[in-house]
């Protein structure tokens, strides 16, 4: 197989994979301590409104959380990154989790829906990181290849804009000296961009490079790539 690569050097592998707009798992609820906090996407926590953290779904996206226990619905808009626990996938307002009626409980097992993605224009998708401005002439040459990773890697963001991911991929691989790999999903028909960093055997071995890498992104948080698909 003939490889290609940038011409800046860049080593960046993209392993395609879809993200179903249809999970379940566990949800969990926003503590008191939080009110008032800045969430990720900069606006302020507030239990009152209808609002949940997800691991990457773009800021701006409406998503339908079902209660399975009960078949409550609600709908919320995501504002934050979160929760960093590896069985739950979303982390709810309190108002929100007391619709779904599982306060007393503290956890839930949920469906969620993506049912509206948003305007692609806030948020984590289209995440402003410096020194990521591109020049219009800039150009690119790459290897390829299609891969099944395994173990476990950290997972900077989800983006929108390709070109802004090169810059990003080539700054971390040189900051790291780990492979950049990107995960393609795909929501409502639009295309976004996981960027992950690292391929450790276990989560032992991967937790150094967590700690490190959130010295420069906070939300960053680690992924197994086996259960990615």
């Amino acid at each position: 197989m003939t490889k290609r690569f940038f011409i800046l050097g860049i080593c960046l592998t993209l392993a395609a994979g879809v993200f179903a707009q249809t999970q379940t798992g566990k949800a969990s609820y926003y503590a008191d301590k939080f009110e008032g906090r800045q969430t990720a996407s900069g606006e302020k926590y507030r239990h009152s409104k209808m609002t949940a953290a997800h691991k990457f779904l773009p800021f701006g996206t409406k998503i339908k959380v079902t209660n399975l226990a009960n078949n409550k619905v609600v709908e919320v808009v995501v504002n934050d990154r979160g929760p960093y626990v590896d069985d739950r996938i979303v982390d709810l307002s309190k108002s929100a989790a007391e619709q779904l009626d599982f306060l007393n409980q503290g956890l839930t097992e949920v469906r969620v829906e993506v049912i509206d993605a948003g305007d692609g224009r806030t948020g984590s998708v289209v995440n402003p990181i410096d020194h990521v401005a591109v020049d219009e002439k800039e150009f690119y040459d790459f290897e390829i290849e299609r891969l099944q990773p395994t173990g476990f890697g950290v997972q900077i963001g989800t983006y929108q804009e390709l070109v802004n991911l090169m810059r990003l991929a080539d700054n971390l691989k040189k900051s790291y000296q780990k492979k950049v790999v990107v995960q393609v999903k795909v929501i409502n028909g639009v295309k976004y961009y996981s960027l992950i960093v690292g391929a450790a055997p276990n989560r032992a071995k991967a937790e150094p490079l967590l700690r490190d890498v959130r010295k420069k992104f906070p939300d960053a948080f680690l992924v197994e790539y086996n259960k990615m698909k």
